[in-house]
């Protein structure tokens, strides 16, 4: 018999598909939908479709669908093992919320997913509510982000109240009965005083946000993500998301940008040409530097990366292995 040498192994080894990850095909993923019923009509996918997405019925069966199944999955076996532990422990069962994470670029299509995916989830039977909270509540004000000097930074990582939103997702993970978190208004694009969102220990928190992956900035801190059960990473080519960006850029400025109190009214006048040239001086000045430095390295500590086409729908689906 022939020895196997390291060499023999290392070859082997080399040739081996080695990931964390399994990838699931679009066409093997949508069976999984089978059996399933559609539960949104086309008048709720409106209410819930963002700007410039390409959302239609057909991508709710075959990807968001067996996704929200998935997670449902996830959120009952894990409120089933701290019932477990509970019992052990000779405790009260003091299940806290399952919290899931949203990550991706601007204009990549994370607020809608995140939207789908609470109408979906707090539909099946284990999961039936959910609360969905976006980090743009935690940036700072306008005016402290103007004192920092960080008012062209909006959006990077510095900019938000890292803090507060450690502070709230441990509340959360911690079954306080009400937690409170900032509100955002996009049309004043900054922070309402006084105005809150209010969480009141439900089955599932979605939490939705560019940088919600981001590693903690020293070793010995918390990281947002260590207080997520499950975390999605939508992605998708650069070039298609820059192409999204300026499209919605566009929409946005014959629709809400017309409303005179909005923060973007100054655009609202603009030829095409102009409001094209705008849109891409803000992607390439700081929405495209903020995704290659801050949000991109954070896909691979997602639990599941939704990848797209140039079309918006999902192509494949990466799920991490347990």
């Amino acid at each position: 018999m022939r020895a196997i040498t390291m060499d023999a192994v290392t070859s082997v080894d080399a040739a081996l598909p080695l990931s964390p990850y399994r990838e699931i095909g679009r066409a093997e993923w949508a069976r999984l939908a089978a059996g399933l019923d559609q539960p949104l009509s086309e008048t709720e996918l409106v209410e819930i479709r963002g700007i410039g997405d390409r959302l239609d019925l057909t991508e709710v069966q075959e990807v968001y669908l067996p996704l929200s199944r998935l997670l449902s999955l996830y959120a009952t076996a894990t409120k089933q093992l701290g019932a477990a532990t509970s019992s052990f422990l000779d405790e009260d069962d003091a299940t806290t919320p399952f919290v899931v994470g949203v990550a991706g670029s601007v204009a990549v299509g994370k607020s809608t997913i995140a939207r789908l995916l609470r109408e979906l989830m707090s539909r099946w039977p284990g999961t039936p509510r959910v609360e969905l909270v976006t980090t743009d509540g935690f940036l700072y004000s306008n005016a402290e982000l103007e004192r920092r000097g960080l008012m062209e930074r909006k959006g990077f990582p510095e900019s938000y109240d890292r803090r507060a939103l450690i502070e709230f997702l441990t509340a959360v993970k911690s079954g306080v009965p009400e937690v409170r978190a900032p509100f955002y208004s996009h049309m004043r694009y900054d922070i309402i005083p006084d105005a809150h969102v209010v969480v009141r220990r439900p089955d599932v928190v979605i939490v939705e946000g560019l940088n919600v992956l981001q590693p903690p900035p020293a070793p010995n801190d918390v990281a947002v993500s260590d207080l997520f059960d499950f975390s999605v990473f939508v992605d998708a080519d650069t070039s298609h998301i820059e192409n999204w960006y300026v499209s919605r850029f566009l929409a946005l400025r014959q629709g809400a940008f017309t409303n005179p109190s909005s923060y973007f009214n100054v655009f609202a006048h603009l030829t095409d040409d102009e409001a094209r040239t705008a849109a891409l001086g803000y992607w390439n000045d700081i929405n495209m530097p903020n995704l290659v430095e801050n949000v991109m390295p954070t896909k691979h500590r997602a639990s599941l990366v939704l990848n797209k086409g140039s079309d918006h729908n999902v192509e494949s689906v990466l799920l991490r292995k347990l």
